[in-house]
């Protein structure tokens, strides 16, 4: 009889997405907010699109009054909005849409990802042009490089070829490159490209015993990212 209790509590449950319940502090919601915010997406599941303040405050601790408040605050933040359609009786009727809050949160979520990834491809790709492993003391100048002076991953790999094209291989040099570039307001590859090339015109070419290596983290340098 327990059992069978249980299994029916089980059963009526809603699925809240992980995310939401991990990164709400990162995208600007307090507690009130995210009460308010799993309210509504319950009375959206159960079939009430457009729950009143009074109905999401019975099921709250605050009164409807700061209900209302909570929902404008949540509007102004783009992550609640009130969109309008027909209904079956082809009157106009309203709704609430979570989507800005899940667009919002698995968007960011995907460009973490996906920034975490390049970072990674950072070390991999010194390592491959080095031909060895990184020291601590390397591996610690480009995380300042990326977290300190906040230089994008691909300027960073820019600098490196930068060094490697100029026969300078070292983490001094391509500091030096790095400092150059920030000196003058370079924050784009085409930016460096553009400023070197007047100084390559210059330069004698260097050929390069070619390796077999992972093309997936290389570029072009003078003819595109």
């Amino acid at each position: 009889m327990k059992k069978n209790m249980f299994e029916k509590i089980l059963l009526n449950q809603i699925n809240i997405p992980l995310s939401l319940i991990e990164n709400y502090k990162k995208i600007g919601l307090n507690e009130d907010e995210l009460a308010v915010i799993l309210q509504v997406y319950r009375f959206i599941r159960e079939g009430n699109s457009f729950p009143t303040p009074r109905e999401l405050a019975e099921h709250l601790t605050f009164e409807e009054e700061k209900c209302i408040d909570t929902l404008k605050n949540l509007m102004q933040k783009n992550i609640l909005t009130i969109e309008e359609g027909d209904n079956d009786y082809n009157k106009i009727s309203e709704s609430y849409s979570l989507n800005p809050l899940w667009e919002k949160l698995f968007t960011d979520a995907k460009k973490e990802e996906e920034h975490v990834e390049e970072d990674t491809s950072i070390f991999i790709l010194f390592e491959q042009e080095f031909g060895r492993p990184l020291s601590p003391f390397e591996i610690e100048t480009i995380s300042v490089w990326l977290d300190v002076d906040v230089i994008k991953p691909s300027l960073i790999k820019a600098g490196l070829r930068e060094s490697v094209l100029m026969g300078k291989l070292n983490f001094r040099y391509i500091d030096r490159i790095l400092r150059e570039w920030q000196r003058k307001g370079i924050k784009s590859v085409e930016e460096a490209r553009e400023a070197s090339k007047p100084f390559h015109k210059n330069q004698p070419q260097k050929t390069y015993k070619k390796e077999k290596r992972d093309t997936s983290v290389y570029y072009n340098w003078l003819e595109g990212e």
